[in-house]
């Protein structure tokens, strides 16, 4: 029994290997594997090739059978929910087309026991010779993405071989096909698990690597994932993680920690508050989080002080708020109705001062913004050089 078998039994981890038409390589991940443990789960995903007569020289394997081809990410979930049935805690995927070598299998396990438990991804060198120019693209096109959605930074999103935390990650997807690697990594990140890469190597032979990845269908499949995890991120999962720092520090320290004790420059700081008072201001009521949110992590600013001051227009600030605004546009706008509707106002009658409306509390907006920005970035200035 060799150390690395040792310290998968030990660490409770099994092999899933997912395979589709891959004849030409998936006898020998199979063996490279083996060499490390016996404990292997093959998922054929309804292959028409050799696949199903390869597998028969390996009774040692559990082996799941799709009947028809139903996607990558139909194959992971099932080997998930096999490697649970059989009772394991993790499951490295590695690809059957022959790119991975099991020789890294010691890199995840080394990490898990160093660092802790985290949902690992094998970082590849994407800019080695052999690399495909459209996996480079993908691969940038799906880092941005996964940053923007969870915050993480990370060099490679899209390498399938991989550790999973099995008792952490979600339990129910909505993604069978290969945006299900994406879907699993931003869902398992907003639910806290680590998501990290780990260095790997990384080989492209172009003839002997069959991929089954259709650029057009595929790439819109996860162009519309994207759409939907973005949409959810900034209507729950940025204003849920906000409110959790808020309920756990208290809204005076969740200030000092994130305004003047933050790692962000006071220069950040300002362009923050600066962009929550436009949002908060200006006409785009019921989406002001959304933008807000989207906008500060677009141009790098701090979310958490732009989220907090976007909300100046509480209940008790609207009256006064529309009022200036009614006020500034009829300089500009006038639309020979009386100046202020009658109290309440309601969004009837501010049908009569739309234009008006609009122009004023977008003008309101830029000059509540400009003076917050420089107020703030001048009494910031003053209180680090008083803590100093």
């Amino acid at each position: 029994m060799t150390q690395v078998t040792q310290q998968m039994e030990k660490l409770n981890v099994c092999v899933i290997i997912p395979t589709y038409n891959n004849h030409k390589t998936l006898r020998r991940v199979i063996d490279s594997v083996l060499a490390y443990t016996a404990d292997v789960i093959v998922v054929n995903d309804g292959a028409t090739d050799s696949t199903p007569e390869i597998l028969s020289d390996y009774p040692q394997l559990t082996i799941v059978t799709h009947p028809q081809n139903i996607g990558k990410g139909m194959a992971l979930r099932n080997g998930f929910a096999k490697a649970r049935e059989m009772g394991f805690d993790y499951a490295i995927t590695i690809d059957s087309d022959g790119q991975h070598f099991a020789s890294d299998l010691p890199v995840f396990l080394d990490s898990l026991e160093s660092e802790g438990e985290a949902l690992l991804i094998g970082g590849r060198n994407m800019t080695q010779e052999g690399v495909p120019k459209k996996s480079s693209f993908g691969n940038n096109f799906s880092n941005f993405w996964f940053w923007f959605e969870t915050g993480i930074r990370l060099e490679d999103t899209q390498s399938g071989y991989r550790l999973y935390p099995l008792k952490r990650i979600p339990k129910k997807y909505f993604t069978k096909k290969f945006e299900f690697e994406i879907e699993v990594i931003v869902r398992s990140a907003w639910r806290d698990i680590p998501v990290k890469n780990v260095p790997i190597q990384v080989l492209y032979d172009p003839s002997e690597r069959v991929s089954h990845f259709r650029p057009f269908k595929d790439f819109t499949r996860i162009s519309i994932l994207n759409t939907v995890l973005v949409t959810i991120c900034l209507l729950w999962i940025f204003p849920r993680n906000l409110f959790r720092k808020l309920k756990k520090k208290g809204l005076k320290k969740f200030l000092l920690e994130n305004v003047l004790h933050s790692e962000d420059s006071n220069r950040v700081k300002a362009l923050s508050i600066a962009l929550g008072v436009f949002i908060g201001i200006s006409p785009f009521w019921g989406f002001q989080t959304v933008l807000s949110l989207f906008l500060a992590t677009v141009f790098r600013l701090n979310k958490a002080i732009a989220y907090i001051f976007s909300n100046v227009s509480i209940p008790p600030m609207i009256p006064p708020i529309v009022a200036a605004s009614l006020w500034i546009g009829s300089l500009v706008y006038d639309t020979g109705a009386p100046l202020f509707p009658q109290l309440p106002i309601t969004f009837e009658k501010l049908k009569d001062h739309l234009g008006q409306y609009l122009i004023g509390s977008l003008t309101l907006a830029a000059i509540a913004s400009v003076v917050a920005g420089f107020l703030s970035y001048g009494l910031l200035s003053v209180f680090k050089k008083e803590s100093r």
